[in-house]
């Protein structure tokens, strides 16, 4: 056997063995959005809040910790500005009227905030980051009720990636995000995160297929159900 032929014939060796590990390597999530997109998105979902409460004036915006919790103080800085008024903004924990307590690890409680005098007569916007199987709006929902009777309640998320569970739809949408199943959509935002960022990639085996950046694995933000 030649030279050139025991060459040939390590590197056919080799090669399957390689391509394995290369194929073993989970692919790097991609930006579906940066930092301008995101704020343009909410922008334009302050605006859409506006003009179809006409003013927002019994507005209230509750965001879903973690991340729904800054999204809605973003938007509220938004139409504060517009309509040169402060517009209240608060957070609703979910924690305790979740359907999967029993088979998720145990998750910290998050804080309710509601300012003002309460939700009553309200209309309640609910914020959230992620829109996925509706179950985490469904037990937003199941905690408001305990909070007191809203006039009514809409629902405005930043991303929308369909598989829904449960009949629930967004008032106000960012982005609607055709995804498999098997991916997870990641939300990064500045005040938690370091950047503002949407990324999309394949979901762990071990994690949910929709998460909040790194603290989604509390169960805290993301409609991950």
């Amino acid at each position: 056997m030649t030279a050139a032929h025991q060459h040939q014939r390590q590197n056919d060796q080799h090669d399957p063995r390689d391509q394995r590990g290369q194929n073993d390597q989970p692919a790097m999530p991609r930006e579906v959005l940066d930092a301008p997109d995101m704020s343009r998105a909410l922008t334009r979902i302050a605006h859409e809040i506006l003009e179809r409460t006409h003013g927002g004036a019994d507005v209230l915006l509750l965001g879903i910790p973690t991340r729904g919790v800054g999204l809605a103080r973003r938007l509220a800085e938004r139409m504060s500005a517009v309509e040169n008024r402060v517009v209240p903004v608060g957070s609703l924990d979910i924690t305790m009227y979740r359907d999967d307590l029993r088979i998720r690890p145990p998750r910290p409680l998050a804080r309710t905030e509601v300012p003002g005098h309460g939700v009553g007569g309200m209309l309640v916007v609910l914020v959230d980051d992620v829109l996925f199987s509706g179950r985490t709006v469904r037990a937003a929902l199941d905690a408001l009720g305990e909070l007191g009777r809203p006039r009514a309640v809409q629902l405005a998320v930043l991303i929308d990636r369909g598989h829904r569970e449960l009949p629930i739809k967004a008032d106000y949408v960012g982005k609607n995000l055709p995804t498999s199943v098997r991916e997870q959509v990641t939300v990064l935002i500045e005040e938690l995160d370091g950047r503002d960022a949407v990324l999309l990639g394949a979901a762990s085996s071990s994690g949910p297929a929709s998460s909040s950046g790194p603290a989604s694995s509390s169960g805290q933000g993301g409609d991950a159900r």
